[in-house]
């Protein structure tokens, strides 16, 4: 099976590369680092002549607003077209859970914005929301540091290693497509400040963390439950501990 990963060289996308030539399919690493570009278009119908599946996981690389909904509609566009042209069976996106709670956000308005292009399109889909990434714990805590303090929601999360994120983008590449969006998310729920606390610690970073109401998430208030998922979403195999624990601690995206 062909399948094509636009945003392949990135956090999830190479970790997703890695999953599907172990299961032995042919595989096509849609991004910039090959020459292929698309937010641009550039190279992306060479890259998807003769796929089955596309997985988009193409993350914009800046987030005002406005440019932010411009990258994902438009990647998206572009993907889909391509997509359509060479005969894909099954298109699939990665996607943000609870993005549909967060109208505040211009971000999540993007990734709301993006599912519905993908509905619309006619193309057997599946929409995979993830839960907040174990590895930008850390970026979150560089973002809401004042001093030695760390200010962050005053909400619950349940964090996801990345590469499981990308086995399950894996498996369901190659099974049919569910038109409907799958909720994944890690095995365990934290008060937010508990799960950015863990990772600081285990970096050794003396900065305290604490819950604080007026923090924004994303632009964001975040109601009560908005960043869980419901009870029918797939629970990953790796904890918290487990991540602090193991080679991934630190990774980022590109």
């Amino acid at each position: 099976m062909k399948i094509v990963v636009v945003g392949g060289t990135g956090l999830v996308g190479d970790k997703v590369m890695t999953a599907l030539d172990k299961a032995g399919h042919e595989t096509v690493a849609a991004s910039r680092a090959f020459g292929m570009d698309a937010f641009t278009g550039e190279g992306l119908h060479a890259a998807m002549a003769h796929a089955d599946v596309a997985i988009d996981v193409s993350n914009a690389p800046a987030w005002g607003d406005e440019y932010v909904l411009r990258f994902f509609s438009t990647v998206t566009r572009n993907t889909l077209e391509a997509g359509r042209r060479a005969g894909v069976r099954h298109h699939v996106a990665l996607s943000f859970l609870g993005c549909r709670r967060l109208p505040e956000s211009g971000y999540m308005r993007a990734k709301v914005a993006q599912e519905e292009l993908i509905r619309q399109a006619g193309v057997p889909y599946t929409i995979v929301e993830s839960t907040q990434f174990m590895e930008f714990l850390e970026r979150v805590a560089q973002a809401a540091s004042h001093g030695d303090q760390v200010c962050v929601p005053d909400a619950e999360v349940q964090p996801i290693a990345a590469v499981d994120v990308a086995d399950l983008l894996a498996t369901t590449a190659a099974d049919h497509a569910a038109n409907r969006v799958l909720e994944i998310a890690g095995p365990e729920v934290f008060a937010f400040e508990d799960a950015v606390a863990r990772v600081l610690s285990a970096r050794n970073d003396g900065r305290r963390v604490v819950a604080d109401p007026d923090t924004r998430y994303f632009g964001a208030e975040v109601p009560d439950g908005a960043l869980l998922p419901g009870p029918e979403a797939r629970r990953a195999a790796t904890g918290l501990s487990d991540w602090l624990t193991g080679p991934r601690i630190g990774a980022t995206a590109a």
